[in-house]
This record gives structure tokens, C-alpha cells and sequence, in this order.
């Protein structure tokens, strides 16, 4: 039977660390790294209970994915109740999904001390930003995670470094508090394997098309029980009318809780031209200063030349800001450069941008130029076949054959060749979010 044992749950101060074991057939999806996470509070005080909540959000997923059950000593009630409609959602979502169940030696249900603070995933874009503005009031923990798109190896020490120091500025300037939390989830899991054998039925990575909303706020379990969150929330990337499989959507988000925290899949109601609107006011109201930070390269600042920082420069022209007051080095020249961009298919693009870009022109139909450069870009774009911006080369042929080659391997062989199979993640990188 298909299965996987989370045992040695131990909390040393702000480190919380657990081993796995899976059966053999699951063995590949697992690496031999144990699942550390770093918080930036004590958390010994936590029950097991809620501390197994962060393996459990990342590790259920894969084991939906092949029909295993996963089992544990003690689990939080409430999230053992959500794990369920998770389940159920994602596996309504994504037909290789079969499901599994969870077993618990024990189920408890703490009764954590009142708090009434509220947490939100931040990174400083338009998506998390326009979160804040919404919820300024409530003067919410900004949680940033280090573990999927800043990666805990050392290459990445600079970008999360850089992330920190932005980030710390924000909650200065607003008078907020910030938790930062550093995790290996991604790389105790065999990411290129699970690429492998699920990139076929996915538009983007395994984490962003599956994982990562239950993930992610899995991850803040024990801080947000520690701090006494009551409300945690998630921004959203995508809005009500786009039905793309991804792995943070209301019917997911939703869903998750534990014992004295609700999770919350915010501004879904808003498209994303929308809450630039709403960071427009917001900047005319109470930030003129205000700084952005989208960028597909860069951590420490928009490099201006990516196409998310074009995409977010445009749709702050069109809320009426200027671009190069908000962090995003732009002039009319740009469009230009923009449009050839766009028509040489100069950057690999999928459903989200088609979506993204369908919603500038939505607004630029309504929305007078503001200069001929502006005009001309917005009459090549009204007539522009969108669909013919997505990617569809897919991946190298040498990719995929190490897919194919590494998803019909035995274990044995699989074990004996994962060095050079591992050389192949530069081409197999996670699909960032927009947050």
C-alpha cells in the first residue's frame, strides 16, 4: 500500500525539523533531506499538533497524486477537517489527482490564547500590496517565506537578503510588524521528479499548478499560532471569470485552517488592472512615495527590460501613476521596445499573462492616450491576436526525455543516476508567483 510516516517532529527553539518515510514506490518524490523550517519566533511551546501542519501541507498533495495515505501521531482537528475539502477541491481540479487519507494517532483540539491579529503574505507586488491597502487597518503581520521562488541555497542568499531588507522598510514606513520564515519544503521533496512525472498534466510547475496555496499557508502554521493570527491572508493572483488549474484559488485557499486561524483568498473579486486602481488611490491619498517590486530578474529593485515589469509599468499608466515613481524605469520609448518584445515571443508566456495583457486592453479601450507612443501601442494591442502570445514549444527535447527517462527508471537505477539527473533543474526552475 502506497503510504507515507512523518515521525521525529521536534521544535529546538525557532527550528521546527521532522523526518519521512515513504514505501518504496513513493521513495522517489522524497529526498533523503529532512524537512526544516526556520521561524523567526519560539515555537516549543506549539503542539505537535499544529507543528506537523507545514510537512503535512506540502507532502499531502504528493501523496494525493498517487493515491497514498499519510500517517502521523497527532494532528490539529480543525486542519485535519480542512485537509479534506483541500483534498476534494484539488483532486475536482486536476484529474491525476486520486486522493488518500490521512491517519492520526491522536486528534487534538487546542485552545490556542485569544488573539485578534491578522498576517498577510507579502512581497511587496502589485498582488500583496493591494492586500495591504485593503487591510491597512487591521495593520497585519507582513510574512515573507523563503523556500519557492527564493530558494534556501546559498545563490540565493543576496535575493532573500535584499527581499528582507525591502520588506522591513515596508513595515517600517506603515508601523507593521514582519515575520520572516526560511524552509527547505521544496527541496526535501525530489522537485525535478515530481516535474517528471506531473509536468504533462500541469500549465506551470508542480508547486505553482498544485501545491502552493495549501503550502504556503501551511508553512505559517505554528508562527500564526505562536502570534496569536486569527486572520491570514493570501493574495490573490488570478480573479473571478479566469478558470485556471492553480494551486491557490478561493475553493482552495478557503479552506484552510487550524485551531484560531482562518485562511483567506483575498481580492479575487479584483482584476489585477483593478488593484493597481486601488493602489492608485491609495497613493494619491496617503503614499505618493509608494515603491512596487515585481520583477521576474531582479530582487533589489525592477530592471525595467522583463515582461512583468513592462506589464506592471503600462497598468500603472493607465491607473493614472507614473511608472518611474513607483520603481519601474519607463518612457514612451519603451512601447516600442515592448510591442517587438511581445511579437518575437522574446519571453515564454502562458495563460496568466494572456489574461493579464486581455485585461490592460480591457482598460485601454475605456482610457484616452496619454501620448502618441501610448496610442500607437494601445491600437497594436486592440488588434493583437492574444493567443498568439502563449508558448507553445514546451521545453527542451533533452528536458523531456530526462523526464521520461527518470518517470519509468526503477528506483534503483533512478537512485544511481539522480547526480546527473539533478544537473537538469536549471531548465526544470519553478513558475514564480505574482504576489
Amino acid at each position: 500500500m502506497s503510504s507515507i510516516l512523518i515521525d521525529q517532529l521536534t521544535a529546538d527553539g525557532e527550528t521546527l525539523e521532522c523526518s519521512v518515510r515513504a514505501s518504496t514506490d513513493l521513495e522517489r518524490f522524497i529526498t533523503d533531506e529532512p524537512f526544516r523550517t526556520r521561524y523567526d519566533v519560539p515555537i516549543e511551546d506549539v503542539p505537535d499538533g499544529v507543528l506537523v501542519i507545514p510537512v503535512l501541507a506540502q507532502l499531502c498533495p504528493v501523496a494525493w497524486a498517487n493515491g497514498a495515505d499519510v500517517y502521523v501521531d497527532e494532528v490539529d482537528g480543525t486542519f485535519a477537517r480542512a485537509l479534506e475539502e483541500v483534498e476534494a477541491s484539488l483532486c475536482e481540479m486536476h484529474d491525476f489527482l486520486e486522493g488518500g487519507t490521512l491517519y492520526a494517532r491522536r486528534t487534538i483540539d487546542p485552545d490556542p490564547d485569544p488573539g485578534d491579529e491578522s498576517g498577510l503574505l507579502f512581497t511587496g507586488g502589485v498582488d500583496s500590496t493591494s492586500s495591504y491597502v485593503r487591510h491597512r487597518e487591521e495593520s497585519p503581520t507582513v510574512i515573507s517565506i523563503r523556500g519557492w521562488t527564493i530558494t534556501p541555497d546559498a545563490a540565493d542568499d543576496g535575493k532573500w537578503d535584499a527581499l528582507r531588507t525591502r520588506v522591513s522598510g515596508f513595515a517600517e514606513d506603515h508601523d507593521l510588524e514582519t515575520a520572516f520564515v526560511e524552509s527547505n519544503m521544496l527541496s526535501f521533496l525530489d522537485h525535478p521528479m515530481l516535474l517528471a512525472h506531473y509536468k504533462r498534466y500541469v500549465d506551470g510547475g508542480w508547486y505553482s499548478s498544485v501545491g502552493h496555496g495549501l503550502g504556503l499557508l501551511g508553512l505559517c502554521a505554528p508562527l500564526a499560532y505562536a502570534r496569536g493570527i486569527e486572520d491570514l491572508y493570501v493574495a490573490a493572483t488570478h480573479w473571478d471569470g479566469i478558470d485556471l488549474e492553480w494551486g491557490s484559488r478561493p475553493d482552495v485557499d478557503e479552506c484552510v485552517r487550524w485551531a484560531g486561524t482562518e485562511c483567506h483568498h483575498d481580492a479575487y473579486e479584483l482584476t489585477r488592472q483593478e488593484r493597481l486602481d486601488l493602489i492608485a488611490d491609495y497613493v494619491r491619498s496617503e503614499d505618493p512615495t509608494l515603491q512596487l517590486q515585481t520583477c521576474n530578474d531582479r530582487m533589489d529593485g525592477n530592471c525595467g527590460q522583463c515582461e512583468k515589469c513592462y506589464r506592471t509599468a503600462v497598468g500603472l499608466r493607465l491607473a493614472g501613476l507614473e511608472p518611474s515613481d513607483h520603481g519601474y524605469p519607463f518612457s514612451d520609448a519603451d512601447y516600442d521596445d515592448l510591442r517587438r518584445s511581445l511579437e518575437r515571443g522574446d519571453w515564454v508566456l502562458g495563460q496568466d499573462e494572456r489574461h493579464m495583457w486581455a485585461d490592460i486592453r480591457d482598460r485601454a479601450r475605456e482610457t484616452d492616450p496619454a501620448t502618441p507612443a501610448e496610442r500607437s501601442f494601445f491600437e497594436w494591442l486592440d488588434d493583437a491576436d492574444l493567443d498568439d502570445l502563449i508558448s507553445t514549444s514546451g521545453p527542451p527535447l533533452t528536458h523531456r526525455l530526462l523526464r521520461a527517462g527518470a518517470r519509468n527508471a526503477p528506483n534503483s537505477v533512478y537512485n544511481t543516476v539522480y547526480p546527473a539527473w539533478t544537473t537538469a533543474k536549471a531548465g526544470l526552475r519553478l513558475v514564480r508567483s505574482d504576489r
